[in-house]
C-alpha cells in the first residue's frame, strides 16, 4: 500500500518520530574529520545503511539520508562537484531499502556556508544549486526534503522554492536558534522563529521547525512562538543531546536519552508533531523517545 503523505498522518493526530544524529554516527563508525561525509554513500554504503537501519530499529517513523553537505558548494570542496547527482542519490537510496514502505524518508540538505550578504552568491545560485540537489534526492526515493539547520532567510526560501518547484516532495524546513542576552531565541543572522516559520510557508515549507541550537533548553519556548504564528502548520523538534562538552579532546554530548525523552511531553503540549534529534543523539535516545511517545497516545 502506498505511505500517505507525512502532513495528511499528522492530520490524523499521530506524533510522529523522527532519527537522530547523522555526523556523531558516522564518526562512531569511522568517518575522520575533514573527509567528506557524502561519500560513504559511494565508498561505505554498508555503514551508512547500518546507521539509517538503527534508527528504524529504535522506533524512527521518518529517517534523514547522508547528504546534509551534498550540495555542490560543499562538494566542490572535495572535488565531488561533478558528483553531485549520483552522491545525493544513493544517499536517499540508502535510507529508502532501511524505511522500507511504512516509513518515510526526509532527505536531508544543509546549508552552502555561503551567504549573499557577503557577495559571493546569489539568491539565484541558490536557487541552482539546491535544484540540483533535491532532484537527485527525489531520484533516489525520498519522500521529503528537510531543509535543516538554517539560518538566512534568503538561502532557507531559495532551498525550499527549488524542492517546491522541481519536485512532487514534500518539504520540511527548520532553523537553528539560540538564545539572546534578554532570553529571546534567534539565528545567527537575527532571525526570530515565528519569522523563520513564516518565510518558509510563504515559500512552500509543508512543515517548519528547530533544529540543532544550544541543546534541548528553549525548545518549548521556540514551538510556542511557531504554533502562535501559525497554529495550523505542523511543527518538527530535532535537538542536540544538550551542549556539548571537550573530555580528552572530543565533544560529548552529555544528555542521557531518559533526558531527552522527559522533554517529549511539554513539547508535544506546546504544539509539536514530530520528534527527533540532532547533534548527539543516538539510537538509545530516540528509542526513549519513541517509548515517551507511545505512551502519551
Amino acid at each position: 500500500m502506498k505511505r500517505k503523505r507525512i502532513t495528511e498522518a499528522l492530520k490524523n493526530g499521530r506524533t510522529l518520530v523522527a532519527d537522530g544524529a547523522w555526523g556523531t554516527a558516522l564518526q562512531a563508525k569511522g568517518l575522520k574529520g575533514g573527509d567528506c561525509p557524502e561519500l560513504w554513500n559511494r565508498e561505505h554504503p554498508e555503514k551508512v545503511l547500518e546507521i539509517a537501519e538503527s534508527y528504524i530499529k529504535a522506533g524512527s517513523n521518518l529517517i534523514e539520508t547522508n547528504t546534509f553537505g551534498g550540495n555542490r558548494f560543499k562538494l566542490e570542496h572535495f572535488g565531488l562537484g561533478e558528483n553531485v547527482f549520483e552522491l545525493n542519490k544513493a544517499g536517499a537510496e540508502i535510507s529508502r531499502k532501511a524505511a522500507g514502505e511504512e516509513n518515510w524518508v526526509i532527505a536531508s540538505v544543509g546549508p552552502t556556508g555561503k551567504m549573499t550578504v557577503m557577495g559571493d552568491v546569489t539568491e539565484e545560485d541558490f536557487y541552482e544549486v539546491f535544484k540540483e540537489q533535491s532532484t537527485a534526492l527525489a531520484a533516489g526515493g525520498a519522500d521529503a526534503v528537510i531543509v535543516e539547520t538554517m539560518s538566512a532567510l534568503d538561502e532557507a526560501a531559495a532551498a525550499v522554492k527549488a524542492a517546491k518547484e522541481n519536485t512532487d516532495l514534500e518539504i520540511i524546513c527548520t532553523f537553528t536558534f539560540e538564545p539572546t542576552v534578554q532570553g529571546e531565541y534567534r539565528t545567527m543572522m537575527g532571525v526570530t522563529p515565528a519569522e523563520a516559520a513564516e518565510a518558509a510557508v510563504n515559500a512552500g515549507a509543508d512543515i517548519v521547525g528547530a533544529n540543532c541550537g544550544k541543546g534541548y533548553a528553549g525548545m518549548t519556548q521556540i514551538i510556542k512562538e511557531i504554533k502562535s504564528a501559525l497554529p495550523d502548520v505542523p511543527v518538527i523538534v530535532q535537538a542536540n543531546a544538550g551542549l556539548p562538552e571537550l573530555i580528552d579532546g572530543v565533544s560529548v554530548f552529555p544528555a542521557t536519552p531518559e533526558e531527552m525523552a522527559g522533554q517529549s511531553i511539554p513539547w508535544i503540549n506546546a504544539g509539536v508533531n514530530i520528534i527527533g534529534g540532532c547533534c548527539g543523539t543516538t539510537d538509545s535516545h530516540i528509542l526513549a523517545i519513541r517509548k515517551a511517545v507511545d505512551a502519551s497516545s
